[in-house]
């Protein structure tokens, strides 16, 4: 969601216009007609949230994004204090590594984590782009694979180590090889306008869409991006726009979450029918399941960033 999951850049632009009745953006790009949007029913699941770290105050202690490695750690994008930051199970902050404007975070196929950064458009002149760092080292540090991306928030790795990078006003999702070089032809052909969260699952790429007020979540074959298609739209009225940030698969479905309303929606890939699986958040950014994470249970649980600087545990029955 994730912020970039979550929107630093865009947010402010879109409030006015969004949420206050302004221009409506360009809606998602889509090679087939999108499905009809519905309005979103409690999924009907028993959940429970826990806060697994307090947050500050709003917005000024912003987590944008999250991932495990595998290995026993959390690592967190915190955007507004400039680091990564490494958890354990239990809670406690175990490593931080300063980080530009830190945004969507994962592990790749060679185990390093990597991240966007520059995604806090107040630090605009600091650069921008995508590094990595080894997160089982005793002092991480991180190193640049590619500068000079304006303008980026969510992030996705292929099993070949492709890195998938989300632009949330503009279009087409920018994709770089292992090395940092860009394959310019996928670029183009993966013309979707203002991309946020990203998540891939199999074959294909799955994108939410902030910059429109249907809130869609689009599909783009990795082989062949051309063929981009609208999953599903989640705002059946043009004010009801969710501002979606990042998502991910859970149980054969996706959960993205909803900045503005605080929810997490459960959508199923297939029909695009969707449900509102947990409500009562604050400006979620990020959700991701638990791998590899002490006693943490990846099939019941889901953890969530928010820009009031909390991270939350989700379990769902």
């Amino acid at each position: 969601m994730g912020r970039r999951g979550s929107a630093a850049v865009a947010v402010t632009a879109l409030l006015s216009g969004l949420l206050l009745g302004g221009a409506q953006p360009p809606a998602a790009a889509s090679g087939r007609h999108a499905p009809g949007a519905t309005t979103a029913q409690p999924c009907g699941a028993r959940t429970h949230i826990e806060v697994f770290r307090p947050g500050g105050i709003p917005l000024l202690d912003w987590r944008e994004n999250l991932a495990f490695d595998g290995h026993g750690t959390l690592w967190v994008s915190h955007v507004t204090r400039h680091r990564v930051e490494g958890y354990a199970p239990d809670g406690t902050l175990k490593a931080t590594l300063p980080v530009n404007g830190p945004g969507g975070i994962r592990r790749g196929p060679d185990g390093l984590m990597y991240v966007n950064y520059g995604v806090n458009p107040l630090t605009a002149g600091l650069g921008s782009g995508i590094l990595r760092f080894d997160p089982a080292a005793a002092h991480p540090s991180p190193e640049k694979v590619v500068d000079g991306l304006s303008g980026i928030n969510g992030l996705a790795i292929d099993a070949a180590g492709n890195l998938y990078v989300s632009r949330e006003l503009a279009t087409g999702v920018r994709k770089f090889r292992p090395d940092g070089t860009e394959d310019e032809r996928w670029s183009r052909a993966a013309s979707v306008f203002g991309t946020n969260g990203l998540e891939i699952v199999g074959d294909q790429l799955y994108a939410s869409v902030l910059t429109s007020t249907a809130s869609p979540i689009v599909r783009i074959p990795l082989k062949d991006p051309a063929r981009h298609t609208t999953v599903t739209e989640l705002s059946p009225h043009p004010w009801d726009a969710k501002l979606l940030d990042d998502l991910t698969a859970f149980r054969g479905d996706l959960v993205v979450a909803s900045f503005r309303d605080g929810e997490l929606l459960r959508v199923d890939p297939a029909t695009g029918r969707s449900c509102v699986l947990v409500s009562g958040l604050r400006m979620p950014t990020s959700v991701r399941v638990p791998l590899g994470f002490g006693a943490h249970d990846p099939r019941h649980e889901l953890f969530v960033v928010e820009a009031s600087g909390r991270i939350v545990t989700v379990r769902v029955a």
